[in-house]
């Protein structure tokens, strides 16, 4: 079962002095949230949605999202790199949803905060920086320790949700067997937030060309993210071919899928068939203040939404 494990820095600089790590992201416009703060409230749609990536904004959080058609893919890990449970790789058929095309950022969260409809995150710091939730300088950057339960509240509260597994991989890989969102060739520090290119959390939609088939961005690198599935090492051989949605039940310790990797990730671990688990919330716990009811949280891990 994988977990955050760190990687020490020292991969980043051979991965730097292999020519890794020399091209330069370029930032994109990130959209101004022109949010109700009232929750619950319908997605306004940009476009009809029917088209490969056409957008449509949020009205409760400004979050842009991108359409994901129907379609047939190749889940699982598909290059030699691919660890024992990303197998068996197997075709999946999805039906259409939208997914968020950045992950959710402090500035988004807040509005959820002040709504009163969200907690506020476990803890205001990132792993290098001791102001950063609430802090004007990081609006725009992913909001970070947040637990299973207040990235899915936060969802459901946006009228969103979490994505399933196969979503988020859909999303990212397309109807091709690319290894990474972007196609097949190797990762550097143009494509996205890794490797310890910049050692924390970076702006979201600053690496435009890590994008996916359908233009969402940051969907490997930055911070892990939640996705709604329980985690179980051996779903993929159940054979499920159409709109997975995880086991049915959970595991003893209530493990929860993350995706993605994050800024700490050696270069095969951003592969976008990588998988990995943490201790999901366990809501009917008595105490909410418990380890059991939280479950884990880390500075490495975030979360986008989706819908149908």
């Amino acid at each position: 079962m994988k977990k955050l494990i760190p990687i020490l820095a020292v991969l980043a600089l051979i991965a730097t002095a292999c020519g890794a790590g020399n091209a330069q992201p370029t930032a994109i416009p990130l959209p101004t949230a022109m949010a109700t703060a009232e929750g619950n409230n319908p997605t306004e749609e940009a476009a009809s949605g029917g088209q490969a990536g056409e957008e449509r904004t949020s009205s409760v959080d400004g979050m842009p999202q991108v359409y994901v058609p129907e379609g047939t893919f190749r889940m699982g890990g598909i290059d030699p790199d691919a660890q024992k449970d990303e197998r068996p790789d197997h075709n999946v058929t999805m039906k259409a949803f939208w997914i968020d095309k950045l992950e959710v950022t402090n500035g988004m969260y807040d509005i959820c905060v002040k709504a009163g409809a969200c907690d506020t995150p476990q803890k205001f710091n990132s792993e290098n920086r001791d102001s950063y939730y609430g802090n004007a300088e990081f609006t725009d950057f992913p909001v970070v320790y947040v637990t299973w339960l207040q990235a899915d509240n936060y969802c459901k509260w946006a009228g969103r949700r979490l994505p399933t597994e196969a979503e988020w991989e859909y999303a990212a890989r397309g109807s091709d067997y690319r290894i990474y969102p972007w196609g097949d060739d190797r990762p550097d520090s143009s494509r996205g937030n890794f490797n310890y290119f910049v050692g924390d959390t970076a702006r979201v939609g600053n690496y435009p060309a890590g994008a996916s088939p359908f233009g969402a961005l940051d969907l490997v690198g930055n911070v892990n993210e939640w996705v709604a599935d329980f985690y179980d090492a051996n779903y993929y051989g159940q054979g499920v071919t159409s709109n997975p949605t995880g086991p049915a039940a959970r595991s003893q310790y209530f493990g929860r899928v993350i995706r993605g990797g994050s800024y700490q990730e050696a270069l095969k671990d951003v592969r976008l068939s990588n998988r990995g688990t943490m201790i999901g919330s366990d809501p009917s716990a008595t105490d909410i203040y418990s380890a059991e009811y939280l479950g884990e949280f880390s500075p490495k891990v975030g979360f986008r939404c989706a819908s149908d």
